[in-house]
C-alpha cells in the first residue's frame, strides 16, 4: 500500500455518534495511518428535514476527544472540498443529468399515494413491492411515458424523483475486503431513487460521487450498508470510473449478543453508548456519555478496537500508535461483535492507573468541594488519600466513593459489618487502643501499626479482633485501605472522636 490511501468518515448529522459510528470512524483512522494516508471527514447532510442542530459539532468534538485527528474536512484544509454535502448541492446535478441521458436514470412521476396503493396491494397479495424492470413500464415515469407527456408534467410543475435503472438479468459480482466474494442477482434489486424533488441527491449518488471526486481508495463502514453495495458497484459501472476497495465492519450488538446495540439501549442498559454526553435539542432529553461518566478516551480507543478486531496476539492494551501498527482490516471479523460494559470498566481501570497523582488531584478537588465536609485537607494530604485509593479505583469519582469516610466521619454502621466484628469485649479493646493512642504525639502509619502489634502480641490479644472493629469506628464498614494509613489520614484528635461515637452508638 502507498502512501495515496485516502478514507473518509462519512457521518450523518441527525443525532449524537453512536458509540458505533465511532468504531467506524477509527478503523479508517487506523487503516490510514497505517499506510501513511489521509482519514477524511465528509458530512453527510443532504436529508435536510433529519438535521439536528448542534450534531455536527458534536461528532467533530466526540472525533476530538479520542484523537482521532482530520486531516481533511469541516474547518480543515483540504483541496477536495467542500466536506458537507449540503454545500455540494450543485455539484451533482451534472452527473444525474447524464445518466439520464445514456439512459441508465429516468425520472419518475409517481405520488406517494401511488406507490403506497401499489405497496399495499401487493401486501394484500403476499408479495412485495419492487420498483424495477418486471413493473416500470406500467408505473408513471419517463421510460413508460411520451416526450410529450413527460415535457407538460415538469411544464406543470409536477414532482419527480429521479431513479437508476437498475441493468436487468445480470449476476452481479464483487468483492468486500472483510468479507470475499459476494454475488448479486439483479434481477431483484429496485431502481432505487438517487435524486430527490428537493433538488437533493440522495446518499447513494452523492455518496459515489464524492467518494470519487475526493479519490478515496478504501471505503470502510458499517454492515448496516452492504445492501446498498450492489446499487453503489453498479454506479460506479455506470460511470465507468473504478470502484473503491470496499470494507463492511460487522455490528456491534447489544451486551446478550443478541440485536444490533441501538442509540436507544443506552441509559435503558445502564452504560452510555455515545462518546460525549448529548442533550436533544427538542426534548431537552440528556443522554449520558463516555467523557461525563469518567472514562478515558484512551480506555474507550482500545476498547472499541478490539470489537470485531483481533491483532493475531494475546495483546490486549494498545496506545494509539500500537493501534496503528497493529491495525490490519484482513484481521476484521465478519460476525457481530458483543459489547461488554465490563470489559471498557477493565480497559478504563488499567489507564487509570497510569493517571499521574496532579491530573488526579485536579480532577477530584472540584468532587471533595461539592459535598459538605468539615475540613478540606490541603493538597499534600488529598494526594496521600488519591495514592491509598486508586489501586481499587477505576474512575475519579470512585475515590470519593470509597474514600468518602476520610471527609466525613460515619452516623450509621453497616449491620452486617457490626455482627461480624463487634463482640461484647469489642468496647474495652476500643478503650484501650485509644489510651495507647492518646499517648502518641506525631502519628506515623508504620510506628503505629508497630506499636500496636506489639502491644497485642503482649496481651495476647489476636490482632483481626482489634482490627476489625477498629476499620468499623472509622470507615462504617470494613471496607477501605490498610487502618493505620486511615489513622495517620484522620489524625489523633478526628480517630479519637470517631472512637468515641462508635462506642456511643454500639
Amino acid at each position: 500500500m502507498n502512501d495515496k490511501v485516502r478514507v473518509r468518515f462519512a457521518p450523518s448529522p441527525t443525532g449524537p455518534l453512536h458509540i458505533g459510528g465511532l468504531r467506524t470512524a477509527l478503523f479508517n483512522f487506523l487503516f490510514a495511518k497505517k499506510h501513511n494516508g489521509k482519514f477524511i471527514l465528509r458530512i453527510e447532510d443532504t436529508d435536510q428535514k433529519r438535521y439536528v442542530e448542534g450534531a455536527e459539532k458534536y461528532i467533530i468534538d466526540a472525533l476530538k476527544w479520542c484523537h482521532i485527528s482530520i486531516d481533511e474536512g469541516p474547518g480543515v484544509a483540504g483541496q477536495k472540498g467542500p466536506y458537507r454535502q449540503s454545500e455540494r448541492k450543485n455539484i451533482y446535478k451534472g452527473y444525474v443529468d447524464k445518466l439520464i441521458e445514456e439512459g441508465k436514470a429516468y425520472l419518475a412521476f409517481d405520488t406517494p399515494e401511488e406507490l403506497d396503493y401499489h405497496r399495499k396491494n401487493h401486501e394484500e397479495k403476499g408479495k412485495t413491492f419492487i420498483y424495477n424492470w418486471h413493473n416500470r413500464l406500467k408505473l408513471k415515469n419517463s421510460l413508460s411515458l411520451t416526450a410529450t407527456e413527460v415535457e407538460t408534467k415538469i411544464k406543470e410543475g409536477a414532482p419527480y424523483v429521479v431513479r437508476f435503472k437498475i441493468p436487468d438479468g445480470d449476476n452481479l459480482t464483487f468483492t468486500d475486503a472483510i468479507r470475499g466474494s459476494i454475488t448479486i442477482d439483479t434481477k431483484t434489486l429496485d431502481d432505487k431513487v438517487i435524486f430527490k424533488s428537493d433538488g437533493m441527491p440522495t446518499y447513494h449518488l452523492a455518496n459515489i460521487v464524492d467518494d470519487h471526486l475526493m479519490d478515496i481508495t478504501h471505503v470502510i463502514r458499517g454492515e448496516e450498508w452492504l445492501p446498498s453495495l450492489a446499487l453503489h458497484i453498479l454506479l460506479y459501472q455506470a460511470f465507468n470510473w473504478p470502484a473503491p476497495t470496499f470494507a463492511h465492519l460487522p455490528l456491534l450488538l447489544k451486551p446478550t449478543g443478541k440485536g444490533k446495540l441501538s442509540k436507544r439501549d443506552g441509559d435503558k442498559l445502564g452504560f452510555p453508548v455515545f462518546p460525549l454526553e448529548w442533550t436533544d435539542p427538542h426534548t431537552k432529553d440528556v443522554s449520558s456519555g463516555y467523557k461525563e461518566e469518567g472514562y478515558l478516551p484512551e480506555a474507550v480507543i482500545n476498547f472499541l478496537a478490539l470489537l470485531g478486531w483481533n491483532p493475531g496476539t494475546e495483546q490486549e492494551v494498545f496506545s494509539l500508535n500500537e493501534l496503528i501498527e497493529a491495525f490490519d482490516l484482513g484481521r476484521v471479523h465478519k460476525a457481530g461483535a458483543r459489547f461488554d460494559p465490563d470489559k471498557i470498566k477493565w480497559f478504563n481501570q488499567h489507564y487509570f492507573q497510569h493517571r499521574t497523582d496532579e491530573e488526579l488531584y485536579h480532577e477530584f478537588l472540584p468532587i471533595v468541594k461539592e459535598q459538605i465536609i468539615r475540613y478540606m485537607p490541603e493538597k499534600e494530604k488529598l494526594i496521600h488519600i488519591i495514592r491509598l485509593l486508586k489501586p481499587r479505583a477505576a474512575f475519579t469519582q470512585d475515590l470519593w466513593t470509597m474514600g468518602h469516610f476520610f471527609f466525613k466521619a460515619p452516623v450509621t454502621y453497616d449491620e452486617k459489618a457490626v455482627k461480624k466484628a463487634w463482640k461484647t469485649d469489642t468496647p474495652q479493646l476500643i478503650k484501650q487502643f485509644k489510651a495507647l493512642l492518646e499517648k502518641e504525639t506525631i502519628i506515623k502509619a508504620s510506628s503505629l501499626k508497630e506499636k500496636v502489634q506489639q502491644w497485642v502480641q503482649a496481651n495476647e490479644i489476636g490482632f483481626g479482633k482489634l482490627m476489625m472493629p477498629l476499620r468499623l469506628c472509622l470507615v462504617g464498614s470494613l471496607q477501605g485501605p490498610d487502618v493505620f494509613e486511615i489513622i495517620a489520614v484522620l489524625g489523633k484528635q478526628e480517630t479519637i472522636i470517631r472512637l468515641n461515637n462508635a462506642l456511643k452508638i454500639l
